[in-house]
C-alpha cells in the first residue's frame, strides 16, 4: 500500500519502509511524527484530503541539500553583478506506518514545518488545528512583534550608517536657465530627475563635486537607499561634465 502526502509544499508517494527528505520539520533525530495531510490512501482519495488518514515516520536527521548558485546581472551601462549561494535546510527520515483511520488519535506528534514550530496538533475540518487556537494567536502576536522589532533595527542601521551633510552646492534653479540632461545617467528616468530638480540638482558638476556625506544626504532625500553609489553617479556625472565642456 502506498500513500501521498503534502508538506512543504510538495507531495510525496511513499510506502512504509521508503526514506525521502522532505523541507526542515520541527523535530529531533530519533523522535517520531506524522503528518496528518494525507491526499490519497490505499484506493481511498481525499476530497482534497483522506480524513483520519495519516503517515507516521522516524526523524533520521536533520540535514542541507546540495548548494545552489543564484546570480544576479542588472543590464544598465554601469550594471551590477552578484552571486549568492545557499543550500535549502531539510529533514530526512524514515516512514514507518501508513494509518488509513484513527490518524487523528494516534497521540504521535504532527509534522509542523520548522518556520511554524510553535502550532502543534492535527487540523480540524475548518483547516485550523484543533485545541490550538491559542498558541496560533500566540504565534501570530510573535511574529507581528518580530516585524516590529525588524523595522526598530532597521531605522537604527539607517541611522547608525553615517553622517549626512546637505551638499553645498544646490540650486534655486538651473544656470542660464538651461538644466543637464540628467537622463543620461545610468538608472536616472523622468521621475527621478523631477526629484533631483525639486532638491536642487541640475548640472553634471554638482554631482560631481558630492562626497560621502552629501551622497548620503541626497540618498536620503530620493529615498533610493544605496542608488547613487551603486550606478556610480559620481563617475558618470564626472564623464558627463568633461564632455560638455569639450
Amino acid at each position: 500500500m502506498f500513500a501521498v502526502l503534502k508538506t512543504g509544499g510538495k507531495q510525496y508517494r511513499v510506502s512504509s519502509g521508503d526514506v525521502l527528505r522532505v523541507e526542515k520539520i520541527a523535530a529531533d533525530a530519533g523522535e517520531k511524527v506524522q503528518f496528518n495531510d494525507v491526499l490519497m490512501i490505499g484506493s481511498t482519495i481525499g476530497t482534497p484530503l483522506v480524513k483520519g488518514a495519516g503517515v507516521q515516520a522516524e526523524v533520521i536527521e536533520q540535514i542541507k541539500g546540495e548548494k545552489v548558485i543564484h546570480f544576479v546581472k542588472r543590464r544598465r551601462k554601469h550594471g551590477s553583478k552578484r552571486t549568492k549561494g545557499h543550500r535549502q535546510q531539510l529533514t530526512l527520515l524514515r516512514v514507518t506506518d501508513l494509518l488509513e483511520n484513527g490518524a487523528d488519535k494516534s497521540g504521535v506528534k504532527a509534522a509542523i514545518g520548522a518556520g511554524i514550530a510553535g502550532w502543534t496538533g492535527v487540523k480540524s475540518d475548518k483547516g485550523d488545528y484543533a485545541g490550538n487556537r491559542g498558541e496560533q494567536s500566540e504565534m501570530k502576536a510573535r511574529v507581528a512583534t518580530g516585524k516590529a522589532k525588524e523595522k526598530v533595527a532597521a531605522k537604527t542601521e539607517t541611522a547608525e550608517a553615517g553622517p549626512t551633510s546637505k551638499p553645498g552646492n544646490l540650486l534655486t534653479e538651473a544656470r542660464d536657465g538651461k538644466a543637464d540632461d540628467l537622463k543620461k545617467i545610468s538608472g536616472v528616468g523622468p521621475a527621478l530627475e523631477k526629484k533631483l530638480h525639486a532638491n536642487g540638482v541640475f548640472h553634471f558638476d554638482q554631482i560631481m563635486a558630492w562626497g560621502p556625506e552629501e551622497v548620503a544626504y541626497m540618498d536620503d532625500q530620493l529615498s533610493f537607499k544605496g542608488r547613487i553609489e551603486r550606478d556610480n553617479w559620481i563617475a558618470q556625472a564626472t564623464e558627463y561634465a568633461a564632455a560638455s565642456k569639450d
